[in-house]
C-alpha cells in the first residue's frame, strides 16, 4: 500500500515539473524584444516608400563618394550582391537601380525622418570626376 502512494507521489512530481518546463517554453517564445518590433515597423514603413532616406556609396580605397540619392525609396540587396533601390516617381511610375557593391565598394542608408516631402520626389548625385570622359553641354 505505502509503494502505491509513492508511485502517485512521484507522478504527481514529474506532472508539476513538466507543467512548469512547458509554461516557461511558451512564455520565453511570447517575449519579443520591443527594438524588433520597431526594426520591423520601420523596415516595412521605408519598403513603402513612406520615409525619407540618404544613400551614399564610397569607395574606400580612395575615400570618394561615387553615389548619393536622397528621398522615398526601398533599398535591399540582390541575391547576386548588388543593392538595389526601388522607388516610385510623380507619374506613378516605379524605378530601380543597381549598385555594384565590392570589397572596396560600401554604402550607408541614413534614415532622415518622416518629413512633410512629396514621396514621389528623389534626387541622384554623381561624383562628375568618376565619369570619365565628360563632356558638358549647355543649351539656351
Amino acid at each position: 500500500m505505502i509503494g502505491i502512494f509513492k508511485w502517485i507521489e512521484k507522478k504527481k512530481l514529474q506532472t508539476v515539473i513538466i507543467t512548469i518546463l512547458i509554461s516557461g517554453m511558451i512564455l520565453a517564445g511570447c517575449t519579443e524584444r520591443q527594438s524588433d518590433v520597431v526594426s520591423y515597423n520601420l523596415s516595412l514603413e521605408a519598403d513603402n516608400f513612406n520615409v525619407a532616406r540618404k544613400l551614399t556609396v564610397i569607395n574606400q580605397r580612395t575615400d570618394t563618394i561615387l553615389f548619393q540619392m536622397t528621398g522615398n525609396f526601398s533599398i535591399e540587396k540582390e541575391t547576386d550582391g548588388d543593392l538595389a533601390v526601388i522607388g516610385e516617381d510623380d507619374d506613378g511610375r516605379y524605378y530601380k537601380h543597381f549598385v555594384y557593391l565590392s570589397s572596396e565598394i560600401s554604402y550607408i542608408v541614413e534614415d532622415i525622418g518622416k518629413t512633410e516631402v512629396n514621396k514621389h520626389k528623389y534626387q541622384i548625385n554623381f561624383n562628375p570626376r568618376m565619369i570619365i570622359p565628360v563632356e558638358a553641354t549647355t543649351i539656351d
